[in-house]
């Protein structure tokens, strides 16, 4: 059953605890690493298989860790834009280093 949010203020704290799991965020974080590089590189060579390629690596290491891992199912089917916003926002705030201050607020344990 998904949850119905009026705001992405509201959607944020879900999603961190939809990643409550330390191995979850840091496939997230891998993924996402491994997705982008692979984006940038795509459109900076101009090689449209690797533009592809890095979109379906980010959306794969995500969805695999919440099959596996947590046990649910990702928030990208029915918050698509403000699922991708936050995996972008909790990877930066992972390699930042503020990753831990957000968890807490959003009741992670």
């Amino acid at each position: 059953m998904s949850e119905r949010f009026s705001s992405y203020a509201e959607f944020w704290p879900h999603y961190l605890r939809e990643h409550a799991s330390p191995v979850t965020r840091a496939v997230h974080v891998a993924g996402t690493a491994v997705g982008v590089a692979l984006l940038l590189g795509g459109l900076l060579s101009g090689r449209g298989w690797l533009v592809l390629a890095g979109v379906v690596s980010g959306y794969l290491f995500a969805w695999g860790s919440h099959m596996l891992v947590e046990r649910n199912r990702p928030a990208t089917f029915t918050h698509p834009l403000w699922s991708l916003g936050s995996d972008l926002r909790m990877a930066w705030l992972f390699l930042t280093g503020r990753l831990a201050a957000e968890l807490r607020r959003a009741g992670v344990g």
